[in-house]
């Protein structure tokens, strides 16, 4: 593969949404530098293991090619080629300061052969129909503008019987544990996201976690869009949820 970050061509020119709105790509440039630590210390640690379990839930066969949307840093390619060393992985993100990062870090790796990390949108995939044996996107789906049409996408490039896993922060709703991990994200992320990186996005991050479907909605949201539930798993005490899908049967 080559090192440099390749610009996806999407089918409808038009639409290609990476401007500088609340989570678009130019507002995470601005927080790129820092994000990983953000999402350590923020997370206490535990995104790592739930990026291993999204992993897992794919089930790749050998040879996979896989696609990861809003792949940021690249930290779920290359937590991929660890548990799938035979692996193809496309990287996809809306931030070119965001792919930059995961650029040195695949470079660092020696994996630039494996991963081909690509500026591009979600919601317009330049890539065919059934390609990919596999589909992540962690922390992402919440940025989408229009999440039904990137759900869409997915269904339509990935190959029957195959599945997306689609990980995504949450908002707690029951019992006493659940207070305490709302606790974390109305105050705890937005101050320590204010202190380390100097910048507003964070208070984002906390806005846009409230205002993401309860899983029934975004399950049915799947549905809708092409992408049976086969699983469903909630972390932290519904603080992340991982969704796994497959393409529905087309009548």
């Amino acid at each position: 593969m080559t090192q440099s970050i390749k610009s996806a061509q999407p089918r409808d020119p038009s639409h290609v949404t990476v401007g500088d709105a609340d989570g678009s790509g130019r507002m995470f440039d601005g927080i790129a530098r820092r994000y990983d630590l953000l999402n350590r210390i923020n997370s206490l640690g535990l995104d790592a293991i739930w990026r291993r379990a999204t992993i897992r839930a794919l089930q790749l066969p050998s040879e996979a090619r896989v696609l990861d949307l809003a792949t940021g840093t690249a930290d779920l390619p290359l937590e991929i080629l660890r548990q799938a060393p035979t692996a193809q992985v496309v990287g996809l993100d809306p931030s070119r300061g965001m792919l930059a990062i995961g650029e040195q870090k695949v470079s660092r790796a020696a994996l630039d052969e494996r991963i081909e990390l690509v500026f591009g949108d979600a919601q317009e995939l330049p890539y065919e129909d059934q390609s990919f044996d596999g589909i992540t996107m962690a922390f992402g789906i919440r940025n989408v503008p229009d999440r039904g049409r990137a759900l869409r996408e997915m269904a339509r490039v990935l190959k029957p019987g195959r599945r997306a896993c689609i990980l995504e922060l949450s908002e707690p709703r029951n019992g006493l544990m659940a207070f305490f991990a709302r606790l974390h994200v109305q105050l705890f992320v937005p101050l320590v996201g204010a202190l380390l990186s100097g910048r507003n996005e964070y208070g984002y991050l906390k806005e846009s976690i409230e205002a993401f479907p309860r899983p029934e909605a975004f399950e049915a949201l799947m549905l809708e869009s092409g992408l049976r539930l086969v699983e469903r798993r909630s972390f932290a005490f519904g603080a992340c949820v991982l969704y796994v899908g497959s393409p529905a049967e087309r009548a």
